[in-house]
């Protein structure tokens, strides 16, 4: 695979877009939306997991407002100091971003076909509100966002194939909250709903220890691969 970084313009300035693209040199378009501690090792990991598959990946520098490359330590440190950056993210602002990231993964030469949507913790959150912006994507996939149970009206603003995924042990998206999401999706025939019983938050984050939990991780991740194999197929 190759990796270069685009730069996309809004109207109050630019930010880095970075894009992985197959061996094959194109094929559907994924967008990666980031956790806190950035476009860093564990992000680049999952594009490069992503663009093995056959997917052109573009992942946008979401904190450029705050902090312009913001990655962080996957540590107690690098959380403290995360937090401290996205406490002065706007989110509404970020959309608008994502959006336009969205627009120019479309545009790059490399990718043919549809384009879907994929994000973790606040990416997960963010995915699964820019999903219910934008009409024309093929699949979203949320990991673990902690602002889905509090807008699930969204739900009925989202008719592509939808993938959430859950901790069923995270301390910060109680059980209880994890719940309401499940009884919301009941029925929704463009719905998969998974909950990884013992696993916490940020399970699939292999660069954060303090995080990680491999059987989990390896579930959703069999399960992603699948889901998006049916829904954004690459061959």
């Amino acid at each position: 695979m190759t990796t270069r970084t685009e730069t996309v313009t809004v109207a109050d300035g630019e930010f880095a877009l970075n894009v992985w693209t197959p061996e094959g040199g194109g094929g559907p378009g994924i967008l990666l939306i980031q956790e806190i501690y950035g476009v860093g090792p564990y992000i680049r990991a999952v594009a490069e997991d992503l663009a093995a598959l056959g997917y052109v990946v573009a992942a946008p520098d979401l904190f450029w407002r705050v902090h312009p490359g913001w990655a962080s330590s996957h540590d107690e440190d690098g959380l403290k100091r995360s937090l401290g950056v996205a406490s002065r993210f706007d989110a509404g602002k970020g959309l608008d971003d994502l959006a336009a990231s969205l627009d120019r993964l479309r545009g790059l030469p490399e990718t043919r076909g549809p384009v879907g949507l994929l994000g973790f913790c606040l990416g997960g959150t963010l995915a699964y509100a820019l999903g219910a912006r934008v009409d024309d994507v093929a699949a979203v996939v949320s990991f673990y966002g902690s602002g889905v149970p509090d807008q699930l009206d969204l739900l009925d603003e989202i008719d592509c194939p939808l993938l959430f995924h859950f901790g069923g042990s995270d301390p910060y998206i109680p059980r209880a909250k994890v719940a309401q999401v499940e009884r919301a999706v009941e029925g929704r025939a463009n719905v998969e709903f998974h909950v990884q019983e013992d696993a916490g938050h940020a399970f699939h984050n292999r660069k954060a220890p303090m995080f990680h939990n491999p059987g989990a991780a390896e579930r959703a991740w069999r399960l992603t691969e699948d889901f998006l194999a049916r829904t954004l197929p690459t061959g």
